[in-house]
């Protein structure tokens, strides 16, 4: 087979219809082979051709006639020197960074080591082929037809985090070749409920192919939630129908145009901070066999080890032009080519400390802003790291949102009881603006009570404490997470638990869907998801971390209850305005004492009062949204009583001449009625939302 020289336009491999160029980066290698493969599982290694062009450190080549389809890898050249950071060992096959799809799985076996295990400071003579996935060529040409973006506005948004496999794999209405699928999640019964619910943007765990870390290979569990990239350009092939080696990009597609014709974004949960290939110690299938220095982090004077600020036992080196150029190109590759809305960043404080440091201005950050695709679609940073100062809320660049974790401690500490809490939660309520100050506006704060990374809702209000024991490590993994002791540990049959826990469920989903800022649910827990106490279940791809979809009755109702709340902050633009409030426009708020009185200064320091009020007058917020959409509005008012009794809350003196429309209760749900008189009475833990001119 002939290797022609080619040029070096675009890294990766790139079918024109005449051949295919292959191009690779390397700063540090003495030779690159390019390995073709055949084969029903592509076992057989046909061709072994050293890539003879080389332009600056990209390494390139061309074969003319090749076809889609063809299955390939890397073997790369260089020195073995593991103490000055170089680990080139030409026995590993490597995945290319830059391939479109991959086909089979990472099986773990001693011969992905680029070391001996037994002597590490030796490289390992074993050839890993067998066990590692092989990159695909691909077609690039796909008919997108209409697909139009919703181009959502920020205040408009309401986002749903979910697992593709997990939403879908026990669903009794779709068939059994769509369930835990790309298919199943865009089918026109899961469409229905995200947009029953209010659902304007679904946020995908991982999709990228992922693999396995060796600590969970060798208790034969798997990282189901997919923070474990191996493909940043590649959708990963379980969460795809066809056997067709690229079978998973045109899956991915058809579920984005199923999506968006039916108003709904998607956003991709995406990992440019580490790789499964973890630590020195750890398998060498891709970044390190090919530039160990050049991709990873290692330490300063001593290249031998990493800069570990993820807890994986390295870091992406997005300090690297060629590392930050890989970034952008996967960035692209997914916003312009699968039509991708939107990016939340896995520890985005890692991508930037390009210096150690982090830095708001890094020049990741600054090409994003820059770029003409990517700085029009969503970002969403998680704005911490484990490293050093790596905890950043309030922290990034104007442009993008973050998971404001603050609000999601504030919300769960106030519903559960404690003190000193309310004005914390005026913030909260208020979109945060000692957070994002300025031009950021409220719509820079991710609002979430829950998310994947900790319990469910439903376990929140049911544990006292996690039970992980189903990952092997006798429950020392998973966050520190707040729950509330109700006093039964777990399931309970009885009604005043049951009734309880409903109440804390529809407290913390009704203060999210009124609070100011971009609402997130985690996918399940408006149908009561449990994962019975796991608050860790990364590792957990059965029916611990899947959907059971078969409701008992206080699920319906809380569900009912959830499409309610969202329905009525859709409805009403003082609930989610995108800016923050002037100063001449502070009297559009006001905050009041159960009596009635406003509040003082003193007042908010008061530790034992859990009772407040909020009025928000429909002035305060545009007749315009801030993509110039007319928005309808009216004056609201929030009741929050976070007391262990009934208390009357008296309307302020300015409030009381109106005629009151309760939109809200969550002690008592039920259709909206009118309210008389100048007192409202709240049930013990309860919220009630009052609007002027609602309809009844």
């Amino acid at each position: 087979m002939q290797i022609l020289p080619g040029i070096s336009q675009a890294l990766g491999a790139h079918w024109d219809g005449e051949g295919v160029d292959f191009a690779l980066f390397s700063a540090n290698a003495t030779s690159v082979e390019l390995c073709l493969f055949e084969g029903p599982e592509g076992e057989q290694e046909t061709h072994r051709l050293e890539l003879p062009g080389r332009t600056g450190d990209v390494w390139h080549g061309r074969i003319p006639g090749l076809q889609p389809g063809q299955l390939y890898g890397y073997r790369v050249d260089g020195r073995w020197a593991p103490g000055e950071g170089h680990r080139f060992n030409n026995h590993k096959l490597l995945i290319d960074p830059y391939a479109r799809a991959l086909h089979g799985p990472m099986v773990f076996d001693e011969a992905l080591f680029g070391h001996d295990p037994a002597d590490p400071g030796r490289p390992s003579p074993k050839d890993s082929a067998p066990f590692v996935p092989r990159c695909v060529v691909v077609d690039p040409d796909y008919d997108w037809g209409k697909d139009t973006r919703p181009d959502t506005p920020w205040s408009r948004t309401v986002l749903y985090e979910c697992h593709v496999k997990g939403t879908t794999a026990r669903h009794p209405d779709l068939p059994e070749r769509e369930r835990g699928s790309f298919a199943g999640l865009s089918s026109p019964r899961m469409i229905e409920h995200l947009v029953e619910l209010g659902v304007t943007a679904v946020e995908l765990l991982p999709v990228h192919h992922a693999g396995v870390e060796e600590h969970l290979a060798r208790r034969d569990l798997t990282n189901y939630w997919g923070y474990a990239t191996i493909g940043f350009f590649a959708p990963d092939t379980r969460f795809a129908r066809s056997a067709s080696p690229a079978g998973a990009i045109g899956e991915f597609r058809q579920m984005v145009r199923a999506l968006h014709e039916a108003g709904i974004e998607v956003i991709l949960d995406v990992v440019y901070n580490h790789t499964p290939e973890g630590g020195p110690d750890g398998p060498t299938f891709s970044l390190r066999g090919i530039d160990n220095p050049s991709y990873y982090r290692t330490r300063d004077g001593d290249p031998g080890y990493y800069d570990d600020v993820t807890g994986t036992g390295h870091t992406l080196n997005a300090g690297h032009p060629r590392v930050r150029q890989m970034i952008v190109d996967s960035l692209r590759y997914w916003a312009e080519e699968m039509h991708v809305d939107g990016f939340r960043f896995d520890l985005a404080t890692a991508l930037a400390r390009e210096n150690g440091a982090f830095d708001p201005s890094a020049r990741l950050f600054e090409i994003i802003q820059q770029d003409p695709v990517l700085s029009k679609v969503k970002l969403i940073a998680e704005p911490w790291d484990l490293g050093a100062d790596g905890y950043r809320l309030g922290g990034f660049p104007l442009g993008w949102s973050e998971w404001n974790d603050r609000y999601r401690d504030v919300t769960r500490r106030f519903w559960r009881g404690d003190e000193g809490q309310r004005g914390a939660l005026a913030s909260c309520l208020m979109g945060s603006s000692d957070l994002f100050p300025g031009d950021r506006g409220s719509i820079a704060s991710i609002n979430y009570v829950c998310s994947h990374d900790g319990f469910t809702l439903e376990d929140l209000v049911s544990y006292s404490r996690k039970h992980n024991e189903a990952n092997g490590e006798r429950g020392r993994d998973g966050p520190h997470d707040e729950s509330h002791n109700w006093g039964v540990e777990g399931p309970s049959h009885s009604r005043r638990v049951i009734k309880m826990r409903d109440r804390t469920r529809r407290n913390l989903v009704a203060t999210l869907a009124l609070s100011g800022g971009v609402p997130m649910w985690l996918g399940g827990d408006e149908i009561g998801r449990t994962q019975r106490g796991n608050n860790n279940a990364y590792c957990q791809d059965n029916e611990i971390s899947w959907f059971d979809w078969a409701l008992d009755p206080d699920d319906e109702d809380f569900l009912h209850f959830a499409r309610h709340c969202f329905a009525v902050r859709a409805a009403n633009a003082v609930y989610r305005r995108h800016r923050h409030l002037a100063p001449e426009e502070s009297r559009c708020v006001r905050w009041s004492r159960p009596d009635g009185a406003p509040m003082h200064p003193a007042d908010w320091s008061e530790p034992e009062d859990r009772g407040l009020a909020l009025l928000l007058d429909a002035s305060s917020v545009d007749p315009f949204d801030e993509r110039g959409l007319p928005q309808e509005r009216r004056t609201a008012m929030l009741f929050l009583n976070g007391e262990p009794r009934t208390r009357s809350f008296k309307l302020p003196q300015a409030a009381i001449p109106q005629h009151w429309t309760e939109v809200i209760n969550t002690a008592c749900p039920h259709a909206p009625r009118e309210v008389r008189g100048d007192h409202v009475r709240l049930a013990p833990h309860s919220l009630v939302a009052l609007e002027l001119g609602a309809p009844t």
